[in-house]
Formats: C-alpha cells, structure tokens, sequence
C-alpha cells in the first residue's frame, strides 16, 4: 500500500502507545493461560483487547481517510488511496 502525506508526529506516537498496551494485555492473557486462570476471566480479557484492537483500528482508518485521501496531492492519487481503502475495508469486515 502506498502512503502519501507524513503522520503527524504525535499521532504516530498516539497510535504506537496503544499499539504497546494492546500487546501488554495479550502478554497479560498469555499469562492467564500459562496460570491455569478461569475461562471467563480470560475470555473477559480477551473481550476487551479485541475491543482495543477494533478501536485502533477504526481510528487508523479515519487518519486514513484524513491524511491519505482528503490531503491526496491529485485526484487519481486519492482515487488510489480510496480503492485501497476499499480492499482494506473488505478484509477488515470479513
């Protein structure tokens, strides 16, 4: 995938800490398994990364749609940008 106009800076590093707190609660989950914890706590945490992941996720496409398309330097640049977003879309709903 093509990325055109640059993140802001402290956008990036938003995204990134999220990014690292998701990866602490499936290190965490990992930890409940290694334990032998109770399914519906595990699966409660499991609930709420995949919660986390759904909303990094969603922010990541509006920046997209922000940064990538409306900001696109020519029109066949955001026509592009909004066909790959098309594909993401499809893969992401599935």
């Amino acid at each position: 995938m093509s990325h055109l106009p640059a993140h802001p800076e402290a956008e990036r590093r938003a995204l990134q800490l999220r990014l690292r707190k998701i990866a602490g609660q499936l290190k965490g989950i990992e930890g409940m398994l290694d334990r032998d914890c109770d399914c519906a706590e595990i699966l409660n945490q499991l609930i709420s990364a995949r919660r986390a992941l759904k909303s990094l996720a969603e922010k990541i496409i509006h920046d997209h749609l922000q940064h990538c398309i409306k900001e696109a330097g020519s029109q066949e640049e955001g026509r592009r940008s909004l066909r790959e977003l098309a594909t993401v879309l499809k893969r992401y709903i599935d």
